[in-house]
């Protein structure tokens, strides 16, 4: 088994790749402070690793709670971990998720993690809490691995990185965002199912983030019945349009009830809390139904506890269940998932603000400002001008 130290050491170079012009890394040097640009004139790419160049990449809610402190993270870094890109160079013998060898041009999303494949986590099936991770947009630079994260021209791939080929028919607005959102929307579902047969179920979805919407059209079109529940009327009419039959204001219990009640249905048998307040986990809770289970996707930072009540889980035979990131599995499933059903939903509306990589600071106070439910870096721009 890999040890957390081996993780963050670089795999030995087996070639210098020079990079002219060099390649533009905006990296976060702490709370506050405006993003410096990097230059990288070359990587030492290692065995099983790869380049890219980024096409595309989105600020997630975890960036915004980076930069504004909420969330501890080593400095200095490359944020960002939702991107979409074109192989530039590759080691021998990578391959993709569909066990295809990776080659220069494929046009490819990587997961938000590289795992070792070999720890206990990662032969049991959770390489996301592999015991060596690594983790994109979280990492602190170092040399040789500077291009850590999305909000740069490339991305230095470690070996462990799952790398799903994505064609050529996509927008990139619509890949991006699966790298992390839409990968943990289909892995949420996927774990729900382990439990409650989703196709028939009766859905309840707290938050119409991007994660929320995505989880909504996922689950309607296996036939589900959901309802989305969310403060912001905006994102609520959005959520018509991503297959949810009810979109309501989950401001008192008698919304959700209301709700559940239009569905005819007697009870929800899921519930996913994708919006990470502590009164929505509470109110997931609350609103499950006997033999139905809750999955919590969006608690990823520190908040108040949450009280509970054992008697009524027990006596309801519910099961809570904490999704954090995917597998390798989750994120073909849903990269499969938009290539077949992108098109009936609105999914390419999502991002709704684009700004060049020099303004990533704009485009984080965009983003937390919370009108658009993804906003874009595009790093073209800083390759279009060198």
């Amino acid at each position: 088994m890999a040890s957390p130290a081996l993780a963050q050491t670089p795999a030995p170079t087996t070639r210098s790749v020079c990079l002219t012009p060099p390649a533009l890394a905006m990296v976060w040097t702490g709370a506050g402070r405006p993003h410096e640009t990097v230059a990288v004139p070359g990587v030492g790419l290692g065995a099983g690793e790869t380049l890219v160049q980024i096409e595309l990449a989105t600020v997630c809610g975890s960036d915004i709670h980076t930069v504004e402190g909420r969330r501890a993270a080593p400095t200095p870094l490359v944020l960002g971990h939702e991107y979409v890109g074109r192989v530039v160079d590759v080691a021998e013998g990578v391959r993709a998720v569909d066990g295809a060898v990776v080659q220069v041009g494929d046009r490819v999303v990587w997961s938000i993690m590289a795992s070792c494949r070999d720890c206990d986590r990662c032969r049991h099936g959770v390489p996301q809490k592999c015991r060596s991770l690594v983790k994109y947009g979280h990492e602190r630079i170092q040399p040789r691995w500077e291009l850590t994260g999305g909000f740069a021209t490339h991305a230095h791939l470690r070996d462990g990185t799952t790398i799903v080929r994505v064609g050529e028919a996509l927008p990139a607005e619509v890949l991006a965002p699966a790298a992390c959102g839409s990968a943990t929307a289909w892995a949420a579902l996927a774990r729900a199912d382990e439990v409650v047969d989703v196709d028939d179920a009766t859905v309840l979805i707290m938050g119409a983030g991007l994660i929320g919407l995505t989880a909504c059209a996922m689950a309607s079109d296996r036939g589900a019945t959901v309802v989305v529940a969310d403060p912001d009327p905006a994102r609520r009419a959005l959520a018509t349009r991503f297959g949810a039959a009810q979109a309501v204001d989950p401001t008192g219990r008698r919304a959700l009830d209301s709700a559940l009640a239009a569905t005819g249905a007697a009870e929800f048998d899921v519930v996913l809390e994708a919006s990470g307040s502590p009164r929505a986990v509470q109110a997931a809770i609350d609103a499950v139904g006997v033999g139905g289970v809750v999955v919590l996707v969006d608690s990823v930072f520190p908040s108040d506890p949450v009280p509970l009540d054992p008697e009524r889980l027990v006596r309801g035979l519910a099961t809570i269940r904490g999704v954090h990131n995917y597998t390798p599995r989750d994120l073909g499933g849903a990269l499969g998932y938009l290539r077949h059903h992108a098109a009936e939903h609105p999914f390419v509306e999502l991002v709704s603000a684009r700004y060049p990589l020099a303004q990533v600071d704009q485009a984080l106070a965009a983003a937390a400002a919370g009108k658009a439910v993804r906003v874009a870096i595009d790093p073209r721009d800083a390759q279009r001008r060198r």
